[in-house]
């Protein structure tokens, strides 16, 4: 049986990501077509004070992988953050992507009650039910920065949509 855990986090990771993937590749297209240099649109921001797009790009795996892993109960992999290009964040996604795709419905089980610490050892240190943490933080986080990178680049001229935002699902 699978699990409501399983069911609430892994599938909407799995679209996003690949919807964000796509994206992804029509702004590299974009940046050829109109000869603009690929930096300018990874290094875009909404506001000055904001993170550029590939930093959101990578946040968004960050959480992609991190509550998946921590639902499961296994380790996060560490990433490194230090993608430059367009096939650096693609290759990111991909890596995500077979990560959380390696898990099974059968590790989520019991998660909605597993202790999620967040920010172990520091003044910030906040421990969630994994129900909570999936609803109430992961979630909300990885769209945030899912939706900041789609709006970094719609910002800066690339022609996408709801649909585009939406992907297959």
């Amino acid at each position: 049986m699978t699990t409501f855990m399983f069911t609430t986090s892994i599938p909407v990771f799995k679209q996003m990501l690949n919807s964000l993937s796509t994206i992804l590749a029509k702004a590299e297209a974009y940046a050829d077509e109109k000869k603009i240099e690929p930096n300018v649109l990874l290094e875009a921001r909404l506001f000055p004070d904001m993170f550029p797009l590939k930093r959101q790009v990578q946040i968004a795996a960050d959480f992609a992988k991190g509550v998946s892993a921590r639902l499961a109960g296994v380790e996060v992999p560490a990433y490194d953050d230090n993608e430059q290009t367009f096939s650096e964040l693609q290759a990111r996604i991909t890596q995500t992507l077979e990560f959380i795709e390696s898990l099974k419905p059968e590790q989520f089980e019991g998660s909605e009650t597993r202790e999620i610490v967040l920010r172990p050892g520091t003044p910030k240190e906040k421990i969630l039910a994994g129900q909570s943490y999936l609803l109430s933080y992961g979630l909300p986080q990885f769209f945030f920065h899912i939706t900041t990178a789609y709006a970094i680049l719609r910002s800066n001229g690339l022609n996408v949509g709801k649909g585009d935002f939406m992907g297959k699902y």
